[in-house]
């Protein structure tokens, strides 16, 4: 891959699930080249999900464009050597295990800089390694909880702690990691050095959790319990209307003083303390939702789109996970598109968002089967054809011609 803005990087992926994949299909969607560097029985993510063959999940396909894969046996020392070879040509080298299993592997930050003295050498992982949590396990649901949002949602629902319904934690701090690897990049440009960078997860939800709701807190003696109000308010969820819901936010002076007089009760802010500011608007924002939900029960949707829109009201539809992918805004920005997957055959995926004048990121590359590339990438790093038969032979490596699931019925030790 050449095109987009990161077309001269390579990346060596050591990630798996969600957190790091997301981030390195980030990069690899701005042109990096993405060596994705999986366990012999692949990415536990290509078994989640409906799939037509073994390995080839949805979750999986998701998170893996723009990558090329290599089946790779780290706990020999002879993959450890591939690895070894490939870092010589690598930019950066990213992955999301614990550091104290990277350290069993031999591949710490020491053993790499030594093959490669100028890498950027990434670490995404539950928690930052200077405090007593540092070699605590971590998934999406546990850093929620840590992080205040399960308890955030009781606050604003029936008092029943719950987790979002997505990988926020694990998305969240991919996103961060693709900040802190270009930060890098640009660093390295000025200075000639590569560096060692912790991504971890609890420190970075946390701050993008508290930036809302530390409130009254922030101050000290503490004003406050904490806490973002309108955000936490039960009311504050998509509004019933006679024949569905609809989403909006009347938000601004402005907005308010032309929904009141949509509606026939033109002088409200003047008239009505609770409406006069947005302090008092806050104040009182669970009393003003809750009258908001009860008028709008009494028109369609239709009806209330209509008027918002004529109001000026920020106002939308609400989707559910079949209405989106009708949507006529993505429509007409091609954001969803279908590709010819070699092995999956008609697949739907998304384009990348935004509009780049000169290096548009873009989705060339399917989401690979376990181990296409390896003899690819083996001959690039200078392997003879017999060698790496030989890495086949050994169980170092697989090549999608050997691979298959279940891989074998060998126990595989968890690192």
């Amino acid at each position: 891959m050449t095109g987009g803005p990161l077309g001269s990087i390579r990346i060596i992926d050591l990630t798996a699930v969600l957190m790091g994949p997301y981030a390195t299909q980030t990069l690899g969607d701005m042109g990096a080249d993405i060596i994705k560097v999986e366990a012999l029985e692949g990415d536990i993510t290509r078994q989640i999900g409906p799939m037509k063959n073994q390995g080839m999940g949805p979750v999986y396909i998701n998170a893996n464009r723009n990558k090329r894969s290599i089946a790779l046996n780290l706990k020999a020392p002879a993959g450890r050597d591939v690895l070894f070879r490939l870092t010589e040509s690598a930019d950066v080298l990213v992955y999301n295990m614990r550091p104290s299993a990277m350290r069993r592997l031999g591949l710490t930050y020491e053993d790499i800089i030594k093959i490669n003295p100028k890498i950027i050498y990434v670490g995404m992982f539950g928690y930052s390694q200077k405090g007593p949590y540092a070699d605590w396990p971590a998934y999406d649901d546990l850093i929620q909880g840590i992080s205040t949002l399960p308890t955030l949602i009781a606050s604003a629902g029936d008092g029943t702690p719950r987790y979002v319904p997505n990988a926020l934690a694990d998305r969240v701090t991919g996103l961060w990691a693709v900040n802190a690897i270009l930060a890098a990049i640009i660093s390295r440009g000025k200075t000639g050095k590569g560096q060692k960078i912790d991504v971890p997860m609890f420190e970075t939800v946390t701050a993008f959790v508290l930036n809302d709701h530390l409130g009254g807190l922030t101050f000290n003696p503490p004003l406050d319990k904490g806490g973002y109000s309108r955000q936490l308010s039960p009311n504050r969820r998509p509004y019933k209307t006679k024949d569905g819901y609809i989403c909006t936010l009347i938000y601004s002076d402005k907005q308010w003083r032309n929904f009141f007089a949509a509606i026939g009760k033109a002088g409200t802010l003047e008239t009505d303390p609770r409406f006069a500011s947005v302090a008092k608007r806050t104040e009182y924002v669970d009393e003003i939702y809750g009258e908001i939900s009860d008028l709008l029960l009494t028109r369609t949707t239709a009806e209330w789109m209509d008027l918002f829109k004529k109001a000026d009201i920020p106002v939308t539809p609400m989707h559910d996970l079949e209405s989106i992918l009708t949507d006529p805004h993505l429509k007409s920005t091609g954001f969803f598109i279908e590709e010819n997957h070699p092995s999956e055959g008609r697949l739907m995926k998304m384009r990348v968002a935004g509009d780049w004048s000169e290096t548009q990121p873009a989705s060339s590359r399917h989401a690979p089967q376990l181990g296409e590339h390896s003899t690819e990438i083996l001959k690039e790093a200078g392997y003879s054809s017999e060698e790496i038969e030989s890495l086949c032979a050994e169980d170092v490596i697989s090549t999608l011609a050997d691979s298959h699931f279940p891989k074998s019925t060998k126990k595989i030790t968890e690192v």
